[in-house]
This record gives structure tokens, C-alpha cells and sequence, in this order.
């Protein structure tokens, strides 16, 4: 798999300059793990994302819903996820998520869902680093590395570290 590509984010702005970059060369269906501390930026890269998505009006945190569905205007749905509260993978049973066949699933807090989630395609580390952000994005399939391979190329972004 490709190295991960790091990227500093000097506030939100370039948070949603890059949720929006991510957005546009996506594959479809893409599962994207989102990490880091509370107040690291993963809510900021999900409304985002989802806006350059197509997705008006408001755009829930799911921190107490554990999961917000969104039509997207190209067809289909995200998911985006909130996994904080829950205590395994075995929990999400009970969202029925089962049968989703969305577009996109945006997954913050991934390591308390375990198994139970789709296979991943990429990884997005976000930390705080002084005003703003460190982020990492990392490559978890095949579609993930082309998926970053096109975002570096299309973004003007520079090439994976």
C-alpha cells in the first residue's frame, strides 16, 4: 500500500478545501475512518465533505444519534458515523446498518466498531498542531491508494510522504 500523504491544515478553511478535494475523487462506495482527539477537526472534514456532496440544510453531529443518513444529489446516501458512545462493534447491530448500501460512510471513532464496519479504504488521522491541523491520510485498499493518487494529482497537493 502507498505511504500516507500529511498534510498541515492551517484552520477550517483548508479543513473543507480538502474535505472537498476528498469528496471530489472519491470512489464509489468508499469507507473512510475518521480519527483523532476531541476537537481534532473529523466533524469539521464530515460537514465538509458531505456539503461538497451536495447535502443542504442542516448537518448533524451524530454524537448522541451514533448515525446521520444523508442523500446525496448524485444518488445514494452517506453515512456519516459516530461511534464514541458505543462499547463494541456488536452494538452496531442494532443501527441497521446491515443492508446499507450507501455511497460513503464517514466513520469517526472506527476502533470501537471493530469488525462490524466495511472494509475500510482510507484512514484520516487528524491532530491539533498549534493553530491548526496535522493530517494523515492513509491508503486501506487498492481504491484508497488511487483514491490518494488522484487527490495528489488533482489537488495540486504534494505527492504521498
Amino acid at each position: 500500500m502507498t505511504a500516507s500523504m500529511v498534510l498541515q491544515l492551517a484552520d477550517a478553511d483548508a479543513t473543507e478545501r480538502l474535505a472537498r478535494g476528498l469528496a471530489q475523487t472519491a470512489p464509489r462506495p468508499a469507507v473512510v475512518l475518521l480519527q483523532g482527539d476531541l476537537g481534532a477537526g473529523k466533524s469539521t472534514l464530515a460537514r465538509g465533505w458531505l456539503r461538497a456532496l451536495g447535502v443542504s440544510g442542516a448537518i448533524r453531529s451524530p454524537t448522541y444519534t451514533l448515525v446521520e443518513r444523508y442523500p446525496l444529489a448524485a444518488g445514494g446516501e452517506a453515512l456519516h458515523l459516530d461511534l464514541y458512545r458505543i462499547g463494541d462493534g456488536a452494538e452496531l447491530e442494532f443501527l441497521g446498518l446491515d443492508d446499507a448500501d450507501a455511497a460513503l460512510w464517514l466513520v469517526e471513532w472506527p476502533e470501537r466498531g471493530g469488525d462490524a464496519l466495511p472494509t475500510p479504504d482510507l484512514h484520516v488521522a487528524l491532530a491539533i498542531e498549534g493553530q491548526g491541523r496535522r493530517c494523515a491520510l492513509t491508503p486501506l485498499s487498492p481504491a484508497g491508494r488511487v483514491w490518494l493518487e488522484r487527490l495528489a494529482a488533482g489537488q495540486g497537493l504534494a505527492a504521498p510522504c
